[in-house]
């Protein structure tokens, strides 16, 4: 198989799974069960997603300015910033990291 058969089978499939959400019972998805988990799943994946992408390099541990980032974020974000001022202290503690010589 070419590559652009698996990519049409993959969207074929990612197509279909969406398609069957719409299939499914609304009584089933209003059940205090499903609403919790997932609720909870949505939080972790984000959690995951964010913690990757803020100490990963491809197979490697990497400590460098975005654990900086992120660490200041979080302060931001426990002293109630606006959003905005979330990002733009995250990226100045970046910036002010990489100036200092982190990687």
């Amino acid at each position: 198989m070419t590559v652009w058969l698996w990519l049409l089978a993959a969207c074929g499939l990612a197509f279909l799974t969406k398609l069957s959400g719409y299939l499914v019972p609304r009584r089933l998805l209003g059940s205090p069960a499903v609403v919790r988990v997932s609720g909870c799943m949505t939080i972790g994946l984000l959690a995951s997603l964010v913690t990757m992408n803020a100490v990963a390099d491809g197979q490697a541990l990497a400590l460098d300015s975005r654990l900086l980032a992120l660490g200041a974020a979080v302060v931001a974000l426990l002293l109630r910033a606006p959003f905005l001022l979330v990002v733009v202290v995250g990226a100045t503690a970046a910036a002010l990291g990489r100036l200092a010589g982190l990687p």
